[in-house]
């Protein structure tokens, strides 16, 4: 899988019910867990005092980051993505575990 990093900002929409918010956000972590499980979550971080998320995520390619695993996210509908894709470093500690 490659590597992407993603920066991942939330805009909930003006007048959304409050328990809506709630909801999508419960589903959110149930989410990520299950994608940390089948690996395509790795680290996610968000900035103190801000409202976005930093993450390191994996994928087949782009198109599979953004239509399977970002697209199926409960908040992706009011999210906002900046994606990099990444390559591994020479000079690496992590080592040579990616697979290309």
């Amino acid at each position: 899988m490659k590597e992407f990093l993603v920066e991942l900002t939330t805009h909930v929409p003006e007048g959304t019910d409050p328990a809506e918010v709630e909801r999508r956000r419960a589903a959110e972590a149930v989410r990520a867990r299950e994608l940390a499980a089948t690996g395509h979550l790795g680290r996610l971080w968000r900035p103190v005092g801000e409202a976005r998320s930093i993450g390191l995520w994996r994928a087949a390619d782009e198109i599979e980051l953004h239509e399977k695993v970002l697209g199926g996210l409960p908040l992706r509908p009011w999210m906002t993505a900046e994606v990099t894709p990444l390559e591994p470093h020479p000079n690496d500690p992590g080592g040579n575990d990616q697979t290309a």
